[in-house]
């Protein structure tokens, strides 16, 4: 998720399945969802690959997430980082849920509400934070979820997003984006696209152009972000030269940054640190929903109560 200004026993769930599709360069796996309810299992993994993280969102309805896989990111910011995220995002963060629960389903909401003139929502992070591909080979990091399903003016000021964090940020808050930042998922406004960004270097300015990093977007395929669910998946690829970020949604390709785009200083920093650690938030209003609509958001239109729905979240290496 940009930063502008700084810059988890419920019934069974129905089988997810997967089709393969082929590889990429350093034998990658592209994989693309069939049609399927929300509440899907985690698809298991093809042959080569390792399972580092899964949460299905199993568990009673209006329950938390797992704590042993999540913590939760309160109030307007980290305590001694930069205020309102980083982001300038107007929400605060909470871990009531209301705001954020697993619904009985299998999936988990996150739920932005209005109270008067104030709004709250949530933020969660994965406890683990050593997300990282392996020597010579591949991490995924992938979520099957649904965006908040507003659109038009009722939409104005709503930012999902579904992301990962350098872990040398915990506990240091001041060193973005040199840490490095994925963005796999981020949508603002209601407008059906998916934006994946990198976020690397020094603000501002630097190789990656902060505040606003190397982005790139495109629709959904078939049904609207907002009005289905889709898979939005990243890869860290180490078995090809040079080494690869890739940004998928349902299996197809939409972004890539290569290791040569940027200089060799910028890159050991955001990859030689002992990982990331993984996000899933709702914010309210900042400068990327404000810089899309050409306004502060929210408005007076804006809607509470449109949730983030999330089915699963996991994590594959290839060695």
């Amino acid at each position: 998720m940009s930063h502008p200004a700084l810059l988890p026993a419920s019934a069974r769930k129905s089988r997810f399945r997967r089709r393969l599709l082929g590889s990429l360069a350093g034998a990658v796996l592209v994989l693309v969802p069939l049609t399927s309810p929300a509440g899907a299992d985690v698809p298991p993994p093809p042959s080569g690959w390792t399972q580092v993280f899964a949460d299905d969102f199993a568990g009673a309805a209006n329950s938390l997430p797992s704590r042993d896989n999540w913590r939760f990111s309160l109030g307007h910011g980290y305590p001694g980082g930069p205020d309102n995220w980083g982001t300038g995002e107007i929400a605060a963060h909470t871990d009531d849920p209301a705001n954020v629960s697993v619904d009985g389903g299998g999936n988990l909401r996150i739920t932005p509400i209005k109270n008067g003139d104030s709004w709250t929502s949530a933020r969660i992070e994965t406890n683990k934070q050593d997300f990282k591909a392996p020597e010579n080979g591949v991490l995924r990091v992938e979520s099957r979820l649904q965006m908040p399903n507003v659109t038009g003016q009722e939409a104005l000021g709503y930012w999902p997003a579904f992301w990962m964090l350098g872990s040398p940020y915990r506990g240091n808050w001041w060193n973005w984006p040199s840490i490095g930042e994925f963005d796999i998922m981020e949508n603002v406004n209601g407008i059906n696209s998916v934006w994946g960004v990198l976020h690397c270097g020094v603000n501002p300015g630097g190789p990656c152009n902060e505040t606003t990093g190397l982005p790139a977007n495109r629709a959904c395929p078939g049904e609207s972000c907002q009005s289905a669910f889709h898979t939005y998946g990243f890869e860290w690829d180490r078995s090809v030269s040079p080494n690869q970020f890739r940004w998928y949604v349902d299996g197809q390709q939409f972004h890539q940054v290569s290791q040569n785009q940027v200089d060799a200083e910028t890159w050991n920093n955001m990859t030689s640190h002992a990982g990331y650690f993984i996000i899933l938030n709702v914010a309210i209003g900042g400068a990327f929903p404000n810089n899309q609509s050409g306004m502060a958001t929210p408005v007076a239109a804006t809607v509470s109560g449109r949730p983030m729905v999330v089915d699963y979240v996991a994590a594959w290496t290839r060695p």
